[in-house]
C-alpha cells in the first residue's frame, strides 16, 4: 500500500495545538524542546497557551505549524515504527515540514529557515501592501481570466471547487465582484497579513532563495511533490529551487494529489493541526482517504484503520 505524509501550511494554527501529543509522547515532546532551545524561546508555550494574536503572527505561526507537524511524525514513528509511508507533500509552509520527514532537509535548519521565510513574508507584505480572495464554485480557467483582467494571481488551487487569489487590494476587491459576474458561487475576502504567492511577495523570495543557497538538501527519501509543479521531483537542486518560486508563485495542491492518485496512493495521513487539507481533498479525489493524525486519539486509529486497507 502506497501511503503519503501531508503536510498543512499557514492558517491551520490553533491555540492548544500539539499539546496532547506532547503530553503523551516523549518522541513529540523532544522535538518541542529542541525547538525552544533552537529558537532560545518557548515554542512550545506559545502553541499550547498563546495567546493567540502572537502565535497568528506568520513569524510565529510558521515555525509553530512545522514544529507541531514534526512532532507528530516523530509520535507517529514512536507509535509505528515499521510504518514505511512511500510519498511526502505539503501545502505551502507544509512542504518543509514534508521535505524534513522525507530527510531532506535537517530539523534545525528548516525551523530557522520557516522562522525567516515568515519574517520575511510578514516584512514584504508590510512594504508591498497586497490581499487575498477565496472563489469558490468557479473553474479553474475563468478564476485564472479574473485574475488576469484584475492584474493579479492565482494563488492557491486548492481544490477544484476552491482557488485562491492575490495580489494588491484594489485587484482583489475588483476580483470579488468579477468573480460572482462569472458565475462563481461564493467569494470571500481573506483576513490575511499580505498578498502570499503573488509578485509582492518577490523580496522574501529573494531573501529566502539566498537562504536556501547556504542550506543543506539531500535526495528525498520519500516520494517528493514540489508546489509550483505538482508532480513528482528528486533533483535536488530543482527542489532548492522550487522552494524559493514557492512564495511567488501559485500552490498546485489539485495536481499533486490528482498526481499522488495517479501513481496508486490512495492513503494519507495528515501531520498536523486541524482537517483543512482532509476537507480540500474530499473534493480532489473522493476515493483517496485521509486520516487525522492529531490527538493520542488519532494515533491509535490509524493502525487499525491502515491494517484493514488492501495492498
Amino acid at each position: 500500500m502506497k501511503l503519503a505524509l501531508l503536510f498543512p501550511g499557514q492558517g491551520a494554527q490553533y491555540v492548544g495545538m500539539g499539546k496532547e501529543i506532547y503530553d503523551a509522547f516523549p518522541a513529540a515532546r523532544a522535538v518541542y524542546d529542541q525547538a525552544d532551545d533552537i529558537l532560545k524561546f518557548s515554542l512550545s508555550d506559545l502553541c499550547f497557551a498563546g495567546p493567540e494574536p502572537d502565535l497568528n503572527l506568520t513569524i510565529n505561526s510558521q515555525p509553530a505549524i512545522y514544529v507541531t507537524s514534526l512532532a507528530i511524525w516523530a509520535a507517529i514513528k514512536q507509535s509505528y515504527p515499521d510504518l514505511r509511508p512511500t510519498g511526502a507533500c505539503g501545502l505551502s509552509l507544509g512542504e518543509f515540514s514534508a521535505l524534513t520527514a522525507a530527510g531532506s532537509l535537517g530539523f534545525e535548519d528548516g525551523l530557522r529557515l520557516v522562522r525567516k521565510r515568515g519574517q520575511w513574508m510578514h516584512e514584504a507584505g508590510q512594504a508591498n501592501p497586497g490581499s487575498m480572495c477565496s472563489v469558490i464554485g468557479l473553474a479553474e480557467s475563468r478564476c485564472a481570466e479574473v485574475a488576469e483582467e484584475c492584474g493579479i494571481q492565482v494563488a492557491n488551487y486548492n481544490s477544484p471547487e476552491q482557488i485562491v487569489l492575490s495580489g494588491k487590494a484594489e485587484g482583489v476587491a475588483a476580483a470579488l465582484n468579477l468573480a460572482k459576474e462569472k458565475g462563481a458561487k461564493r467569494v470571500v475576502q481573506l483576513n490575511v497579513s499580505g498578498a502570499f504567492h503573488s509578485r509582492l511577495m518577490a523580496p522574501a523570495a529573494d531573501k529566502l532563495r539566498t537562504e536556501l543557497a547556504q542550506t543543506r538538501l539531500a535526495k528525498p527519501e520519500l516520494e517528493f511533490l514540489p508546489n509550483v509543479r505538482g508532480t513528482f521531483e528528486s533533483e535536488v537542486e530543482k527542489i532548492r529551487s522550487y522552494l524559493s518560486e514557492q512564495v511567488t508563485e501559485s500552490v498546485r495542491w489539485t495536481q499533486t494529489i490528482q498526481s499522488l492518485a495517479s501513481q496508486g496512493t490512495r492513503v494519507g495521513l495528515e501531520m498536523g493541526p486541524g482537517k483543512v487539507l482532509k476537507g480540500l481533498i474530499k473534493r480532489i479525489a473522493d476515493d483517496f482517504l485521509v486520516l487525522s493524525a492529531e490527538t493520542p486519539e488519532d494515533l491509535m486509529k490509524i493502525g487499525t484503520v491502515l491494517a484493514s486497507q488492501p495492498s
